[in-house]
């Protein structure tokens, strides 16, 4: 059996899909990629697709991830290819390295989130960002299937800054936002705890101790996700070890995939 791992996108509009969207949208493609997918077993098999850590309806992202299992081997790049064309543009598959290590749920530890304040000064922003960094402990509250939960947003942000708009990077999930109004722009730096905090509690947490309320809801975009580097405050690439591992491999299924992928 080979594992290949694949990390797609959410794009635009896209981005109000759900999770249970994308599921139903992937299993199509797989079955109009032919691809020789692995299933469970029991009375009701499914094919074998582990998702990771989904980003919440209505936000885009960059970084999602998801791992399959096959039952005969293929070339990853041309899997990815074959899968993307099976997908509607901005569900789109962008990475696939054949798994060599194992535990890529367990490396997805922390979050790196935009979020696209339209009509808030960026001077408005920085002092709300000030005023959250400095506070020990930030309380929101959620409304959960048990009712409302109160609990610490604070604790899990391991970094939130302003950035200057003009040097932010463009990237496809800002297509169809407006443009003609002030805009502040954070990046926030989440590590996934329990209960975990999302971008919109931390927007909470903004409102609670800074009074900033954007007049219209931010676009929030996931830009990466993977293991938290205490010592330099950043977030690592959770394909980079089957990377290393397959550079290190002189024979893979991935190079047999190659030669026996049908045309």
């Amino acid at each position: 059996m080979q594992r290949i791992r694949l990390r797609y996108t959410k794009r635009g509009r896209l981005r109000f899909t759900s999770h249970r969207d994308f599921q139903r949208a992937f299993e199509r493609a797989l079955r109009r990629a032919e691809v020789p997918m692995a299933y469970s077993a029991g009375f009701t098999p499914h094919p074998k697709v582990s998702y990771a850590n989904a980003a919440p309806t209505g936000t885009g992202s960059e970084a999602e991830y998801l791992e399959i299992a096959l039952t005969e081997p293929r070339d990853p790049e041309r899997l990815r290819a074959l899968l993307d064309e099976s997908l509607p543009t901005g569900l789109d598959i962008v990475e696939a390295v054949e798994a060599h290590t194992s535990g890529l749920a367990d490396r997805l530890t922390a979050s790196v989130w935009e979020l696209r304040l339209n009509g808030v000064a960026p001077e408005d922003a920085r002092r709300a960002v000030d005023a959250f960094n400095a506070a020990e402990t930030v309380e929101v509250q959620r409304m959960t299937k048990n009712g409302v939960r109160t609990f610490d947003a604070r604790s899990a942000v391991a970094g939130l800054e302003s950035v200057d708009p003009e040097r932010a990077p463009t990237h496809p999930t800002q297509a169809d936002r407006p443009t003609d109004q002030p805009c502040a722009i954070l990046r926030l730096v989440v590590r996934h705890v329990t209960p975990a905090v999302r971008p919109d509690d931390v927007l909470s947490g903004l409102r609670a101790v800074a009074d900033l309320a954007p007049p219209v809801p931010a676009a929030v975009t996931r830009l990466a996700q993977g293991l938290f580097d205490e010592e330099t405050g950043t977030v690592t690439d959770p394909l980079a070890p089957d990377r290393e591992a397959a550079a290190t491999e002189p024979h893979t299924a991935g190079a047999t995939a190659a030669a026996t992928a049908p045309a």
